[in-house]
């Protein structure tokens, strides 16, 4: 099933309240896991690391914090 948004970032953490109006939630902070992504427990919103973002922030995929 493919998640109702995907958003790139580039960094990893990250904060998700859903946007605004009905279809938000609690803002909930989130942590990449080791695959470069993280899907929001309360509405599915994807968060995926952009291939950019290692050499701008000196992370490499085997080292983003679980």
């Amino acid at each position: 099933m493919q998640p109702p948004e995907t958003m790139t970032v580039s960094t990893t953490s990250v904060a998700c309240d859903g946007g605004e109006g009905p279809l938000g939630h609690p803002r909930v902070y989130l942590t990449l896991a080791r695959n470069g992504r993280i899907d929001c427990p309360y509405c599915g919103r994807r968060y995926v690391w952009q291939a950019a973002a290692p050499a701008r922030t000196g992370w490499t995929l085997d080292q983003v914090p679980v």
